[in-house]
């Protein structure tokens, strides 16, 4: 690669987020007892692999503020500094029922999903499986992780859980009445 110079940690412009390019929505209220926006994401959301010594537990998530006619939830966290130049998916979970306003630390955590709420589906992440995957960025610059709710106007996407992240994000999108995040990080 002559004459290329690869980009290092001091000249690195940041990855986008991955709402900047969607459709304007009005804002959610997303809170957490786990996480902060801001703020470094604690081992007991960090990935139990890949080198990586974390709990793996999905974070406690709570929303407010969701328009009169949503009919159902997506939460979807994201990397969007992973070295893959697509980003990372570390959750992918959608058909939460319009009663829902709060996940429990370890919702999207298996085998158990201990408080997820009957009905909700996971999609395999970038790690391949169907559940949370904490965080495992290589050695470097901190990561961001955007743990997004969206409010849907629909109750049902009408994927099924093999489907892919970039399908259930299109259809996620496609049926946005608002959303909220909380961007925490973590790097080694």
């Amino acid at each position: 690669m002559a004459g290329r110079k690869l980009s290092t940690k001091e000249d690195a412009v940041p990855a986008p987020l991955p709402h900047e390019y969607l459709p304007s929505v009005p804002a959610l209220v997303v809170e957490s007892d786990d996480i902060q926006d801001g703020e470094r994401l604690s081992d007991l959301h960090v990935f139990n692999d890949w080198g990586m010594q974390g709990q793996n537990l999905s974070p406690h998530l709570r929303w407010s503020g969701a328009p009169a006619e949503t009919r159902g939830y997506a939460v979807t966290c994201y990397d969007p500094d992973a070295p893959t130049g697509s980003g990372f998916w570390h959750w992918v979970l959608f058909d939460l029922p319009a009663s829902a306003t709060e996940l429990p630390t370890g919702a999207g955590t298996a085998p158990d999903f201990k408080g997820l709420p009957a009905g909700a589906v996971h999609a395999r992440n970038d790690y391949g499986a169907k559940e949370y995957g904490g965080s495992a960025p290589p050695p470097g610059a901190p990561h961001r992780y955007v743990f997004t709710v969206h409010a849907l106007g629909v109750d049902k996407l009408g994927v099924d859980s093999d489907a892919s992240p970039a399908v259930v994000g299109f259809n996620i999108t496609a049926n946005t009445l608002a959303r909220g995040h909380i961007i925490s990080h973590y790097g080694i």
